[in-house]
């Protein structure tokens, strides 16, 4: 069995002696370690309890990962085949969500610090979400990282099935390089997210 990438990140904090209790030092010790790491297997971010057959209601503001094919790959400049992303909002066919990986890490961790001022409790279990929406998205300064991240995901094109992440694991899976762009690769697509961005300010 594959080891998961939160066991052994989770073990290293242990080794380095991270006191879970404080939630800023933890946090920022999980992504700078993750982000340091330069490729991972994504099977070992796939846990077969956490699987999903589909995103509904009760999902909205949690993280999911999954494989995905977009509809009109063909003429898309570029698109992510594993996405990282909380569902925002939910149409009969999908639903709208940020997927944090068109960001560049620094932006990423700004946005991600934003988005956790909207969390409704701090469980950290299945009753864990962010409230958020794209009216909230839109009219908070501080939240301007999300527009490069805004994608449409169609659900009959989502390949096998959707990855809860629990949000324990919120800030180990924000900087693991699991994104697998096409076309274009993660520098280019990262760069002209920021352009983005900075034109927003």
């Amino acid at each position: 069995m594959v080891t998961s990438i939160f066991q052994t990140l989770s073990e290293k904090a242990q080794t380095a002696k991270i006191d879970p209790k404080n939630a800023m030092a933890s946090r920022e010790w999980y992504r700078s370690t993750a982000a340091k790491m330069i490729q991972i297997n994504n099977n070992r971010v796939i846990d077969p309890r956490n699987v999903r057959s589909n995103i509904n209601i009760q999902n909205i503001g949690q993280m999911f990962m999954f494989f995905y094919d977009p509809k009109n790959k063909q003429t898309l400049p570029y698109y992510d085949r594993f996405p990282l992303v909380f569902p925002i909002e939910l149409y009969s066919d999908g639903f709208l969500g940020i997927n944090l990986h068109y960001l560049p890490q620094k932006y990423r961790a700004n946005l991600m610090d934003a988005l956790y001022s909207t969390i409704n409790n701090k469980k950290n279990d299945k009753t864990t979400r962010l409230r958020i929406n794209y009216e909230i998205l839109r009219s908070a300064s501080k939240m301007r990282y999300f527009k490069p991240c805004l994608k449409r995901y169609l659900s009959v094109h989502v390949l096998q099935k959707f990855l809860y992440i629990d949000p324990e694991n919120w800030d180990k899976c924000l900087m693991l390089p699991t994104e697998r762009f096409v076309k274009k690769n993660k520098s280019y697509i990262q760069a002209e997210s920021a352009r983005t961005v900075a034109n927003r300010q």
